[in-house]
């Protein structure tokens, strides 16, 4: 099988609470299938406590290393526990946080993108144990809200690290908040048939969705936002079809990016795509 001889644009860490909501596991497949960004870590976050997940990091790395597993390849990234602890109340240095400290370090001549899909906390202990790497990355951060009085989960989590991150003088950020994150949405049905019909890896990410302890105060309705999937259109594929604002660096922080229309159909059919072409080529090497 042939295609197109394709480079790799950038390095990545991938960041989020992989034991809640599975759109996050769905990303990170995505980001490890793509051969035009490089997974150098994944890091898993906390959960708020009112889904009552007390090692909630604990609990996604381990789900982060099944994925990751799964799939497979030559160079699987290693995945690092973040800290349970909210940024301020405690010592929120983890193995998380270090890991980005040390990709931040690295000298390579890709960009690298800290791309987070939760809350802040490894970023903001990150920074906070070497703050000279603000200059070394691009924080891709799905959170926040442009509505100022909005109630929004990644930030609402830890806000004192969304306070502190989002504050950082030098930290250049391409923020996908709330009104842009909830146009990626995706019908159940469609996650059953679609992504569960793609392969071996679709069928565990929908899995993680069919078995997902929704606490009683959620009613799930017949839609399911793949919410934590637009930093790929920065990473792995192109933010041309998408719409933003942007912020130059200045007054005490770092270059701003705010995207405010994302390409949904991009993503959505490249996912597929990639899920595909991974089930033919192991079923290939499969067959004697």
């Amino acid at each position: 099988m042939s295609s197109l001889r394709i480079g790799v644009q950038c390095r990545v860490v991938v960041d989020n609470d992989w034991a809640g909501d599975p759109d996050g596991l769905v990303a990170l497949a995505h980001h490890l299938l793509s051969p035009t960004n490089r997974v150098v870590a994944v890091t898993s976050s906390l959960i708020s406590p009112m889904f009552g997940v007390p090692d909630g990091s604990v609990q996604g790395a381990a789900m982060a290393r099944e994925l990751v597993d799964l799939i497979g390849g030559p160079a699987a990234a290693p995945v690092h526990e973040g800290s349970d602890t909210a940024f301020g109340s405690g010592d929120a240095s983890s193995a998380a946080s270090t890991a980005i400290v040390a990709a931040a370090r690295q000298e390579d001549p890709l960009p690298l993108y800290l791309v987070c899909g939760g809350p802040l906390t490894n970023v903001a202990a990150a920074l906070q144990q070497d703050p000279g790497i603000a200059e070394r990355l691009t924080l891709v951060w799905i959170g926040g809200a442009l509505d100022a009085g909005a109630e929004e989960y990644n930030r609402d989590t830890d806000r004192a690290a969304a306070d502190f991150v989002l504050g950082h003088p030098t930290l250049e950020i391409f923020q996908f908040p709330l009104e842009t994150y909830r146009r990626c949405a995706y019908s159940v049905a469609e996650l059953e048939h679609d992504l569960g019909g793609s392969g071996r890896v679709g069928r565990w990410l929908w899995e993680r969705f069919a078995s997902l302890p929704l606490p009683d105060f959620i009613s799930l309705g017949g839609v399911w936002p793949l919410g934590d999937s637009p930093p790929l259109l920065v990473t792995a594929l192109g933010d041309e079809s998408s719409t933003y604002t942007a912020t130059p660096a200045g007054d005490g922080h770092g270059a701003r990016r705010v995207y405010t229309d994302v390409d949904v159909r991009l993503l959505v059919a490249d996912l597929y795509a990639r899920l595909r072409l991974h089930e033919a080529r192991r079923r290939s090497v499969d067959v004697p």
